[in-house]
């Protein structure tokens, strides 16, 4: 399957093809709720918001109030959880020591880096698996759903890596935000070809993916066109990824310094070229300005959150009643 397929396997599985057995979809719309809080609406709340729930994390919410479980919830106090070690065997590492952590390694060696994507998906099933009592791990899943890679693709298992802590570390922060460090994250740049966009060649892959499956989505109120596309793969160029530090760094001389001209969907609005060293962070900061200045965008990543953590089904009336004024909310929070 190539990523192109991988991509909108995903997005086509989440809309249309879902056979899933038949539930009362849930009423009313964003008023508190009000109701009983017995231990049904505990174990209710933890399986929506966890993988799971123990019988002594049941308890434990029990003794709050439902206020209390959901601040508690929305606020993690764990540290981040201590990253993956070296329980493989390889010569190719030798100075890193069996049971120390190989994150800060760089090593290109092919099969190293295989038997260390083996060990990161092992190490984050044991972090789901001993869970803090937050929602923060099925954020983490949730921003890894949505802007998805592939391992095998990044191939590099300490990109890997990093891509997984900076979802993390952001799982319930910033929208904008994380979406402007995914853009220049190099984990994005491989498995969209970011690295490989220049003036010369542009590439097109991230630019439609933006808009596409982590902004804007596709839909009858999701108008931006075949030239926005274009236009926003004009302003991604220059990227690259240092084969030392692992990390993006920009190049004037491969950036398209023209202006760049986008549709009506996007108030005509003509991002100006720019030159020099901040040129690429000035115009990507630009067209996340554009993208998130849309309704639409504040709608998408409001459906988005609603299936996975509500229902699947979203009908003209969770469309009005939750979905709009969901978004309203998240416009006016500057997407926080």
């Amino acid at each position: 399957m190539n990523r192109r397929d991988f991509l909108r396997t995903r997005a086509h599985t989440e809309t249309q093809d879902l056979q899933l057995p038949a539930s009362a979809p849930p009423n009313g719309g964003l008023a508190a709720y009000t109701g009983a809080w017995t231990e049904n609406e505990v174990i209710h709340l933890l399986k929506r918001t966890m993988f799971g729930a123990t019988r002594a994390d049941i308890d434990y919410f029990k003794t709050k109030s439902m206020q209390q479980s959901v601040n508690e919830l929305l606020n993690p106090v764990a540290a981040l959880p201590d990253p993956p070690v070296k329980e493989y065997v390889s010569t190719a590492d030798a100075t890193v020591l069996s049971g120390t952590t190989w994150v800060n390694d760089n090593n290109a060696d092919g099969t190293l880096n295989s038997l260390r994507r083996a060990s990161f998906k092992k190490w984050w099933m044991g972090v789901m698996i001993n869970q803090d009592r937050s929602v923060r791990e099925k954020m983490a899943m949730f921003w890894h759903n949505h802007f998805a890679t592939e391992t095998t693709e990044v191939g590099n298992a300490q990109i890997v890596y990093n891509h997984h802590t900076l979802l993390r570390s952001s799982s319930l922060g910033n929208f904008k935000a994380l979406t402007k460090a995914v853009t220049l994250d190099p984990a994005i740049l491989i498995y969209l070809n970011g690295q490989l966009n220049t003036n010369k060649a542009p590439d097109e892959n991230y630019g439609r993916e933006l808009q596409e499956l982590f902004c804007c989505g596709k839909g009858p109120d999701s108008q931006y066109t075949e030239g926005d596309v274009k236009a926003a793969a004009q302003v991604l160029t220059g990227w690259r990824i240092d084969a030392n530090t692992l990390g993006p760094y920009f190049t004037p001389g491969r950036h398209d310094t023209s202006n760049k001209q986008f549709s009506a969907f996007y108030g005509n609005t003509i991002i100006q070229g720019k030159t020099g060293p901040t040129a690429g962070d000035d115009e990507i900061n630009a067209l996340l300005d554009m993208i998130f200045a849309t309704q639409e965008t504040a709608k998408y990543i409001c459906r988005r959150l609603y299936r996975w953590f509500v229902y699947y089904d979203i009908d003209s009336t969770v469309e009005t009643d939750i979905i709009v004024p969901l978004a309203n909310i998240m416009r006016s929070n500057n997407y926080e």
